[in-house]
Formats: C-alpha cells, sequence, structure tokens
C-alpha cells in the first residue's frame, strides 16, 4: 500500500446549540469547510445526555424538509420517527435511519415511549447529505437499517472494527441505497488499535470522533466532538486510538453544483427555496392530524 496520507487541512471544533424542545446539540458543520465535505452539508452531535423518566416525550416536533437527506445513526436511546410520507419507525442503538426529503415532508423525531418512561442516555448523529439537482425532487423515501443488517469488518489488527453503513469498504457493501458515490463507515477501535483506510482519493473525506481519543496519519491529535477535514492527495488516512475510541467516515463524490440553503430547505437556486417555502406554507409538504 502506498504509505502517503492524505493532507490534514482543518480540525474543527462544534458549536454547542439547543434543538427542538429536548436536544442537547453539538454541530462542526455547517462551518468553514463545507464546500469540502460535499456532499455531506451538516453534522449534528446529540448527547450523550441524561433522559429523566417522563410520560411526555421529547425532541423535534414536527419541522419541514426538501432537497435533501437526513441520516440518524444511534449509539445509545431510542427515537420515534414519523412523517407525512406515511414513514413510521423506532430507531436503537447501532441502527441507522436514512430519510430522503426530496421533494418534501414535514417530519418528527421524539424520544421513544416506553425509552421516556424509564429515562437513559441519548447520543445521535445526524447528518444532512445533499441531493444532485436532478434529484431534489425525488419523492420521499425511508431506510429503516437495522444494526444487524450492516456488515462488520475487523481491522488488519484484531483491535477494532469497521461497519460498513454506506458504499463500499474492502469489497464490503453497505445497505443504504444513495444518490451520489459515497462511502459511510462506523469506526470503533481500542486503545492502542490502529487502521489505514483506503478511500478514493478524489473523494471528500471527513472524520468525525463520536468519542475517544485519536491521532491522524501519526501526530495529528483529535478529540471527541472534533472533524477532521482531508485532502486529496493520497488514498489513504491513518488513525491510532490513544483511548477508546469511535470515528464516522464521510467520505464522498462532491457535488459541484449551485447550493442554495434556507433554514430545512437545500436547493441550487433562491428561486428555488423560495417555491420550498411556499409550498410548505401552502401545505403541500403534508402536515399530521393531530398538530
Amino acid at each position: 500500500m502506498d504509505t502517503t496520507f492524505r493532507r490534514i487541512f482543518q480540525v474543527i471544533d462544534g458549536n454547542k446549540k439547543a434543538v427542538g424542545d429536548g436536544f442537547e446539540v453539538t454541530s462542526p458543520m455547517p462551518g468553514p469547510r463545507i464546500r469540502q465535505l460535499s456532499p455531506f452539508l451538516l453534522i449534528d452531535h446529540i448527547g450523550p445526555m441524561t433522559i429523566a423518566p417522563s410520560d411526555q416525550p421529547l425532541g423535534s416536533p414536527p419541522h419541514p424538509h426538501r432537497g435533501f437527506e437526513t441520516v440518524t445513526v444511534m449509539y445509545q436511546g431510542v427515537l420515534a420517527h414519523r412523517d407525512t410520507a406515511g414513514h413510521q419507525g423506532n430507531i436503537g442503538p447501532g441502527d441507522v435511519q436514512w430519510m430522503t426529503a426530496g421533494a418534501g415532508l414535514m417530519h418528527e423525531e421524539l424520544y421513544e415511549k416506553e425509552f421516556t418512561r424509564q429515562g437513559g442516555t441519548l447520543e445521535v448523529v445526524q447528518l444532512w447529505v445533499n441531493m444532485p439537482k436532478k434529484d431534489k425532487l425525488a419523492p420521499p423515501n425511508y431506510q429503516d437499517i437495522r444494526s444487524a443488517a450492516i456488515k462488520t469488518l475487523p481491522t488488519p489488527d484484531g483491535k477494532g472494527t469497521i461497519r460498513v453503513i454506506a458504499g463500499s469498504y474492502e469489497g464490503t457493501s453497505g445497505p443504504a441505497t444513495t444518490f451520489s458515490p459515497l462511502t459511510m463507515l462506523d469506526v470503533h477501535l481500542a486503545q492502542g488499535g490502529e487502521v489505514t483506510l483506503s478511500l478514493p482519493a478524489a473523494y471528500n473525506v471527513g472524520l468525525y470522533i463520536v468519542k475517544g481519543d485519536v491521532l491522524i496519519n501519526g501526530n495529528r491529535p483529535a478529540t471527541t466532538k472534533q472533524l477532521v477535514v482531508l485532502g486529496w492527495d493520497s488514498p489513504n488516512t491513518q488513525i491510532t486510538a490513544t483511548e477508546d475510541s469511535v470515528i464516522l467516515v464521510l467520505a464522498g463524490e462532491p457535488i459541484e453544483e449551485p447550493l442554495a440553503t434556507y433554514g430545512p430547505f437545500v436547493m441550487n437556486t433562491n428561486q428555488e427555496l423560495v417555491q420550498a417555502i411556499a409550498d410548505f406554507e401552502s401545505g403541500a409538504m403534508g402536515k399530521f392530524e393531530d398538530n
């Protein structure tokens, strides 16, 4: 294997914010390197946070989306999802929800009822993934990906695992269907574990440290809730865990198209944003009967 490694552009700290009525969030994206991470647009890391037992589920009440996909990777706790395209379901530890907003819908994400009653720890990473212009008005879709459907590879040193969520890695394909070429990996390394990832050199690549402390390419440290943005001068990136660590690998072919965003809408032009707002306000993205 070529032993040169990708250039490290930047290590980004996340900004803390509140989302909905029950999510404590850290977000390193969107930010100054958003073009270097296309097709990925946003990273929201919820928790880990302690949920006190309650009879009232909290979370993110109904809100619209158009023109992109939301990807929810569960680490702890259980969330309940429903949307106005008729999809609903619960996702727990190890599961992934891949929702295509496409032409537009409303959705809601709340703590699952039994999890709410019992309380516990919630930790989730949610991503926004852009869609090519030709697909932005595709029909909404929902991929309910259970942990058991995600194939897991051992790292060469036996001190870690790589879950292939989307795309392919070392001949193993992930279960998620995507609109543009991308690879998403959930890497777990024990202390002292090391792996050299080989991904297409032309892909944009980011490493989000869900937890732990790592060294990138042998010398650049990164820690919990930091995002490492890499370059295109090699297919290879080395990750060494200096403590037990979890790293979400986001790699994809960039979508080199104009980007126009406004709140929950991601389109190509301002005129398309105006139309999205009008469609939402007219009810064209649907509504829940109980809201």
